[in-house]
């Protein structure tokens, strides 16, 4: 095989590491341990393998979100109906910097609260600042939280940056009692601000321009295949010894790195044979280690509360997101925040009886309800089976419901309420507690945020697939880095956790 790229060789190449996936945390690695000039690494990529500088418009615009859902670029996978009763578009990002390239580009961080909930030792907020300082270079917020000089680009928004309706939004928050957040990562973020974001002049900068510049491209030990499915990690008995691709096609390192995210990493390892003894069997794949992989996926629900604006008031409408509220429901434990309202115009105008509208996407961010992923045959080609499970436990409803009456007080409050034309969802008529249920039940979305198929935890723990480096239990030269090792999801977008955990196990990397 070749590097298309820079034309390095990679026939019978003896590779020390093989990185599955050049996504949020793919990238981080591939950068990372390519540093060290003695170290050659492969990094195998299922897209794209696009120039720095030469994204298209689908991926490098921050305005258009999911690539469109154009096949080329985004995985197609859909959920099973569960309990909410229909699919859901499970959107990930099949390019060269991941979900990453076709995400919301908000630069969020987990909360010292959502830390402490994993419990794990080297894993504390206070463990996880540096690296979080060192994948950044953001403009606002304090030298002790922040870092200035990182690969990833951070922008803070200020209200002049944001739309007039995602203005009146904030406006509205904080006249139904909400405080102004400055500075989403800092101790207080229980209220309204406009969002911190990884986009440059209208540019999404994905990891796979942040951390694979040019220079890292060049670096003669880093081999980057883009076009490169993987089937499953070889094993030479308990110890991983390369990767078989989709094609057939063996490549041997010392260590395999898989980074394919909640979905990809999981799907490799059951058709490894890692993973549930009794799923295994039933596809005929051989048993290499009996983990609960894909037994723990955990996701956002997300509802739209749609509106139809009247369009001489709605004004700019970009960036498409800009502002939202952080904050918590009755239900919430001490200290979390569970419910993101966000002010977005994300709406199919067509759907609207004045053609403009916009939505207040309201998310329930510590959910409790477990789904799983499983295969649906042995074929490296074939989606998995994703179950979100969305809402399942009743206390998920409650704090819901809870939260979309909250998104529409703030709808029906000055200054808000002066664009809005009418309600699309749940519409006027759903009043009662058991029609806005109907309508959440009925309209549910992802917020696309699925971590936890692969858990870290101590050795034996029920759902512990990994150990607190990444290391699969059981197993050697094998590790996952991305989000499927989260024990829990965290309150907020995962992407820059993702990053950050990445940085953390490259940093300890031996």
């Amino acid at each position: 095989m070749n590097d298309a790229v820079h034309g390095k060789q990679t026939e019978n190449a003896v590779f020390d590491v093989i990185v599955v996936g050049g996504g949020s945390a793919g990238a981080v690695m591939a950068n990372r341990l390519s540093a060290d000039g003695k170290r050659n690494v492969l990094l195998l990529e299922a897209g794209q393998s696009y120039e720095p500088n030469a994204y298209p418009a689908i991926i490098a615009q921050s305005d258009i979100l999911g690539a469109n859902g154009d096949a080329q670029h985004e995985w197609g996978y859909q959920t099973e109906a569960g309990y909410v009763g229909h699919p859901i578009a499970a959107i990930r990002g099949k390019v060269l910097g991941g979900s990453s390239g076709v995400n919301g580009a908000v630069a969020l961080r987990a909360r010292p609260e959502d830390f402490k909930r994993w419990n794990l030792p080297g894993w504390s907020y206070e463990d996880m600042l540096p690296h979080f300082k060192n994948l950044e270079s953001r403009s606002g917020g304090s030298d002790e939280l922040h870092g200035r000089s990182g690969p990833l680009p951070v922008r803070q928004l200020e209200r002049a940056d944001i739309t007039p309706m995602q203005r009146a939004f904030l406006d509205a928050t904080l006249a139904n009692g909400h405080r102004e957040i400055a500075d989403f990562d800092a101790a207080d973020a229980n209220g309204a601000g406009p969002y911190p974001m990884n986009i440059v002049d209208g540019v999404r900068v994905n990891t796979g321009m942040a951390y694979l510049t040019t220079a890292v491209r060049e670096r003669e030990n880093l081999f980057i295949h883009g076009d490169s499915t993987v089937d499953k990690v070889l094993f030479d008995g308990k110890r991983a010894v390369g990767v078989q691709m989709a094609n057939g096609a063996r490549l041997y390192a010392g260590e395999v790195v898989l980074s394919a995210g909640s979905y990809g990493s999981a799907a490799i390892l059951l058709r490894s044979g890692v993973g549930p003894q009794a799923h295994l069997r039933e596809l005929e794949i051989p048993l290499v280690a009996d983990l609960p992989v894909g037994q723990n996926l955990i996701d956002h629900p997300f509802y739209y509360n749609a509106y139809a604006a009247k369009p001489e008031a709605i004004g700019a409408q970009t960036p498409v997101i800009g502002a939202k509220l952080w904050t918590h429901s009755s239900g919430a434990a001490q200290g979390e925040l569970d419910v993101h309202i966000t002010a977005t115009h994300l709406f199919p105008h067509e759907q609207s009886p004045t053609k403009v509208g916009f939505v207040l996407a309201v998310a329930l961010t510590r959910p409790l309800s477990r789904g799983r992923l499983s295969l649906n045959s042995r074929d490296p080609l074939a989606a998995p089976k994703i179950d979100l499970n969305f809402l399942a436990e009743p206390e998920d409803r409650a704090r819901l419901l809870e939260a979309v009456k909250l998104s529409r007080r703030i709808g029906q409050t000055a200054p808000l309420a002066a664009m809005v034309d009418s309600e699309l969802n749940p519409g006027p008529d759903a009043q009662s507690d058991e029609a806005i249920l109907a309508s959440i039940k009925a309209t549910l979305d992802t917020y696309h945020h699925p971590t936890s198929t692969a858990p870290m935890g101590h050795a034996g723990a029920p759902q512990a697939v990994v150990d607190f480096e990444g290391k699969v239990h059981g197993l050697t030269g094998l590790r996952v880095v991305d989000a499927s090792i989260f024990p829990d999801v965290p309150s907020v977008a995962t992407n820059v956790t993702t990053i950050a955990a990445a940085e953390r196990i490259a940093s300890r990397f031996a």
